[in-house]
């Protein structure tokens, strides 16, 4: 800033000793290392459980990204009670549950039912601590990694691409939903005033 007229000199801070303040990063690589150790310890500490939880398939809010599907909070109990698993049982076995999301569509709940039903058939649930194991129901498992419980995401369940939309409405929607709205609340006054007009039609003959 330039200093005009006889005022007093600007007591500009240049001389901060910013390099005893400043915090520089150089245990980036360091640290991706240890978080990955990390994460092999504690599968390795609960193994065979998974680390993970089973989620839903949900699609994102909004009219710009509900094309694009992702995985959700937890299971609804709509979605819960249809494949057959109590709500409180549920994350006692690897799955999350979301209390406050609703099914708005039959192809949501019906997604997420047979995801749940294809983790139930996979998944071996081991006695607890100083319980014998029920032998007559001990499922057979041909490998370890036939037996773990990932479920991936259903092939009919995929990302709606840009080409795929349906085509823009003339108009807009929006002058379509109003029209729409318009024509049936005024529906009785117009067939009123043309009964009427008829008549008068009518009555001029």
């Amino acid at each position: 800033m330039a200093i005009k007229h006889n005022n007093q000199i600007q007591h500009n801070h240049f001389r901060k000793d910013w390099q005893r303040r400043v915090r520089c990063h150089f245990d980036q690589a360091t640290q991706k290392i240890r978080r990955r150790s990390v994460r092999r310890a504690k599968a390795a500490a609960v193994a065979p459980r998974p680390v993970d939880k089973l989620r839903p398939v949900v699609r994102c809010p909004t009219i710009k990204y509900n094309r694009r599907v992702r995985a959700g909070r937890g299971f609804t109990l709509t979605e819960l009670k249809a494949a057959g698993i109590p709500r409180l049982y549920a994350p006692t076995i690897g799955i999350s549950v979301d209390s406050r999301r609703q099914n708005l569509s039959e192809e949501s709940l019906a997604v997420n039912v047979a995801r749940l039903k294809a983790y139930k058939e996979k998944l071996v649930v081991f006695p607890k601590k100083g319980a014998k194991p029920d032998l007559s129901s001990t499922k057979t498992i041909p490998s370890v990694s036939a037996a773990l419980p990932i479920v991936h995401v259903p092939e009919g369940v995929r990302e709606i691409k840009k080409g795929d939309m349906p085509e823009a409405i003339e108009g807009g929607a929006y002058r379509k939903l109003r029209m729409a709205r318009s024509d049936a609340r005024l529906k009785g006054v117009r067939e009123k005033r043309a009964k009427d007009k008829a008549e008068e039609e009518k009555n001029k003959k």
